[in-house]
């Protein structure tokens, strides 16, 4: 983001680093009195273990690139107040779907099933670098070195699977078993079955949070060069209220983007700019 320049400049600064719902409170509670319109709650699922795109569990305000970002959003939107929440994968995707959470955050990629479910934003929210976790006495390093391993179950209907599954049909002599699952388990369990042997490999977006894990667990786990490069987008549950709120968030994105607000808070979180990635 530019140097803050403006009194509302810096009140956006000053959301960021703390008071949040205080901050956004008082915004609406301002365009209620001068507009006499009411002002939207909406609920957000964030993911709550995948930092530094986003972490916080029920009851711990949510921080990270993705957080960061629904605020600077929200800052733009006064109709609306925003209240973000951690929540697991699969608890995010299922309250999205039943209406629980009006908008999720988690790294999404679109795709086919997602975009029949939900309401999803042309303008994205960031770019994802995938990448293969593996021991590192492995020998894997490409998608082509998966025929014959055992990899970590992909969500159903996800980017990964559908990924894989693409990238296997541009290649036919190459069979890679890959299988789909709901089950929703953690990053850091998924990592630590390949620690153990009970897979060969685990491919996900690099922006999950995996080397923190890495890390913080002292595995002995490697990540490939990226064998991917995806957009990344925030899902809305599908109603026709949330047909405004599909524009009004759509229109701001792009605006965050030419503005500079989505690179530096890239640089804030992840230490580099992976807005530029955005294709």
């Amino acid at each position: 983001m530019h140097t803050i320049k403006s009194t509302s400049r810096r009140r956006l600064g000053q959301a960021f680093i703390g008071g949040v719902v205080i901050a956004f409170s008082a915004v609406g509670a301002s365009y209620a009195q001068t507009s006499g319109g009411s002002v939207r709650t909406i609920k957000i699922a964030t993911a709550a273990e995948s930092k530094p795109l986003s972490w916080g569990a029920i009851g711990t305000e949510p921080q990270g690139y993705e957080p960061d970002v629904l605020r600077a959003i929200n800052a733009k939107l006064p109709q609306y107040k925003f209240e973000l929440e951690g929540a697991s994968d699969i608890a995010q995707e299922t309250g999205l779907a039943t209406g629980k959470y009006q908008i999720a955050s988690g790294g999404y990629f679109k795709a086919p099933a997602r975009a029949k479910q939900f309401l999803i934003p042309d303008n994205p929210v960031g770019a994802s670098l995938t990448k293969i976790y593996t021991r590192k006495d492995s020998n894997i390093a490409g998608l082509k070195d998966l025929v014959g391993k055992k990899i970590v179950p992909v969500s159903a209907g996800g980017g990964i699977y559908r990924f894989i599954t693409k990238w296997q049909e541009e290649n036919p002599g190459y069979k890679i078993d890959v299988t789909a699952s709901s089950a929703g388990v953690p990053y850091p369990d998924r990592l630590k079955e390949v620690q153990n042997g009970k897979y060969d490999a685990l491919v996900l977006p690099s922006n999950l949070g995996e080397q923190t894990v890495i890390d913080s667990q002292k595995l002995a786990i490697k990540a490939s060069e990226p064998v991917s490069i995806d957009n990344t987008y925030l899902l809305i549950h599908r109603s026709d209220e949330n047909k405004a709120l599909l524009d009004d968030v759509n229109k701001v994105l792009k605006e965050l983007k030419n503005d500079g607000t989505l690179a530096k808070l890239s640089q804030k979180w992840f230490g580099e700019n992976i807005v530029s990635y955005i294709k």
